[in-house]
């Protein structure tokens, strides 16, 4: 959905914290009437064009298209009256996904004792680019790895600064069916 309006908005979402920022107070409330989670908010420029993208989970439950759709007619509607964005985007709402990012300090300790999968900015002295561990917490400026090597248990820490993306890491194997 393209929007555009004039540039008054643009220098008052920028005072409130950014696009993403703006556009997730507005979309907290309705994701909470629903029962759902807001996870993320992006606002991105890919290619030529501009994207708003709604990440929304469930606790304990699972993410259909439907919650996908009554999120987006709804919060549809809100960005139509409060026009935070001054240039077209196009809308989407979508589930973070079972490799979701983490991003907020909230992922992190919501998901800490989870298999994470950590990119680095720069490559270590061995060439490695990613490291995985169980996610033990953030520790100031870092976050806290453990691995097992040898079978022995270690910890590391990981600079944020240092890091390109957290994401989970799948352990799906196949077998298992939820419904």
């Amino acid at each position: 959905m393209g929007k555009e309006n004039g540039a008054a908005s643009g220098a008052d979402k920028s005072a409130a914290g950014g696009t993403a920022a703006v556009c997730a107070r507005l979309a907290e409330p309705v994701t909470a009437e629903l029962g759902l989670v807001l996870w993320d908010v992006r606002f991105l420029k890919e290619g030529a064009s501009w994207y708003l993208r709604f990440f929304i989970d469930r606790e304990g439950g699972k993410i259909s298209i439907q919650d996908c759709e009554q999120v987006s007619r709804r919060i549809d509607k809100l960005l139509d009256e409060a026009d935070p964005i001054p240039q077209q985007y196009i809308l989407e709402v979508c589930s973070p996904g079972l490799e979701r990012e983490l991003t907020r300090p909230a992922h992190f300790e919501q998901c800490t004792g989870l298999p994470v999968r950590v990119r680095l900015i720069r490559p270590m002295e061995d060439g490695t680019r990613e490291i995985e561990g169980i996610l033990r917490g953030v520790d100031g400026s870092a976050i806290v790895l453990e691995f097992e090597q040898d079978g022995q248990e270690w910890e590391a820490r990981v600079e944020k600064k240092e890091m390109s993306s957290v994401r989970l890491i799948d352990l799906y194997d196949g077998d298992e069916v939820q419904d």
